[in-house]
């Protein structure tokens, strides 16, 4: 029986400061942790954060009509669709076209997700920020995303999730148990949205990036040459 909770222990140790690390900062970077967002002032002061980011090969007005057009029989969430219909949050496949019914969300909104109440629009700053926030039984919680350009072809699409939660162990141990779903989910979520927007892209953006490093190469292969005719003479 000790070895037993000794092994029960070491894992939980193990999971609280390696594996936990990683589903609450998937892919964000310091400057995603320490990033402020819109949506912060409306989660101040909570007990539980997650900050999950991803590069995207793609300015944000070509990412944004995806994040607005999520929900329940509209562009669905871009995650794990069977698990999402087994659990009634969706009841078909996630969609690979912008859909231009559903490119209009302003305040007040509220994205469906099936079964179960919506994700209410808090704030919405066109391709910049979509933030979601909402209570219930004594728990408030906020989820955004935020467009960030890293430069002309590339965009850095930040998920932030926090809550404040009741302060007893049921919260505790629920919270617990929800992260490794949240983070399965979201990642997975961020990836659709990645491969969706890039596939996407306008064919002048992916002809940059295609002949971005080719130039670099040319470049430097034309410095060396130089370099090389100069010592000849």
């Amino acid at each position: 029986m000790a070895i037993v909770l000794s092994a029960v222990f070491a894992l939980g140790l193990v999971y609280w400061f390696a594996v936990r690390e990683r589903f609450l900062r998937w892919g964000a970077s310091a400057a995603d942790l320490v990033r402020v967002m819109p949506g912060d002032v409306a989660g101040a002061h909570p007990n539980h954060a997650a900050t999950l980011a991803i590069t995207i090969d793609a300015r944000p007005e070509h990412i944004w009509p995806w994040l607005v057009q999520m929900g329940y029989r509209r562009g669905g969430l871009y995650s794990y669709d069977w698990l999402d219909r087994a659990f009634g949050f969706l009841d078909g496949p996630s969609a690979d076209v912008i859909l231009p019914a559903f490119q209009h969300l302003a305040v007040g909104d509220e994205i469906p997700v099936g079964r179960g109440p919506g994700f209410p629009v808090a704030a919405i700053v066109a391709r910049q920020a979509l933030v979601l926030a909402g209570e219930s039984d004594g728990a408030a919680w906020v989820w955004q995303f935020g467009l960030y350009p890293v430069d002309d072809t590339r965009t850095r699409l930040v998920s932030r999730t926090t809550g404040r939660l009741p302060r007893t162990v049921k919260a505790w141990i629920l919270i617990r148990i929800l992260e490794p779903a949240a983070f399965i989910m979201t990642r997975r979520m961020l990836v659709g949205l990645k491969s969706r927007a890039e596939a996407l892209c306008p064919q002048p953006l992916a002809k940059a990036r295609d002949h971005a490093p080719r130039l670099a190469t040319r470049e430097r292969a034309s410095v060396s040459g130089a370099r090389t005719s100069g010592r000849a003479r």
